[in-house]
């Protein structure tokens, strides 16, 4: 099979968040569709912190990312666990209905959760619209657009995540143990403030490939 033609599909780029016994947490996700007027479909991985956490409260609300986020949102809920980190402590949020909107969005949907389904690696929950409004006046993120012009790359727990076949590469590069950036060329003569502009790690959780 041709991996390829799967980009050809269309994505968005959103925050999925949920609480905890009334702490917030909440991760990247790209793969959520409208499916009726008044219903949403959002897949989340099984080892995702999110997924249990939607599970348990019943709840989930999407903020939808725009090209101007700001470039800390897709790190820290891309590429961190909310089980060890407070993934909102430094972003500005709205409290809505209880749960935290990343402000910088284009927008946010609240849903209750009415139904789930179990695939191998994700769950699929599908949530009853239950508030929603415009915040900014952004462009929306394409999961294209954060491939294509930010260079960003899809953590092991995305439903799109390929897995890269680098076996061939003759060019000297560097992955990013954390997110699989790959830093083409010599990243030794990089300072030893470099870090990935994906999740900001330094240049020691890089391995040459």
């Amino acid at each position: 099979m041709n991996n390829n033609i799967l980009k050809n599909l269309s994505y968005g780029v959103y925050v999925v968040s949920t609480v905890d016994n009334g702490k917030p947490t909440g991760c990247i996700a790209n793969s959520a569709m409208q499916v009726t007027h008044d219903t949403i479909a959002v897949s989340i991985n099984h080892d995702n912190y999110t997924n249990k956490c939607i599970k348990d409260s019943k709840k989930f609300a999407l903020s939808i990312l725009g090209v101007d986020v700001s470039d800390k949102i897709i790190p820290v809920f891309g590429f961190t666990s909310g089980r060890d980190t407070e993934k909102f402590k430094d972003i500005a949020i709205k409290e809505i209905d209880g749960l935290d909107i990343i402000a910088d969005s284009t927008g946010y949907i609240i849903c209750d959760v009415i139904n789930q389904m179990e695939t191998d690696t994700h769950t699929i929950f599908l949530g009853k619209i239950v508030d929603g409004d415009l915040l900014n006046d952004q462009i929306p993120m394409t999961y294209a657009y954060y491939h294509n012009v930010k260079k960003g790359k899809s953590p092991k727990t995305a439903p799109t995540y390929i897995e890269e076949n680098l076996q061939n590469n003759t060019k000297l590069a560097y992955k990013c143990i954390i997110c699989g950036y790959i830093y083409e060329g010599d990243i030794t003569k990089e300072p030893d403030s470099y870090v990935c502009p994906i999740c900001k790690q330094p240049k020691t959780k890089f391995i040459k490939i």
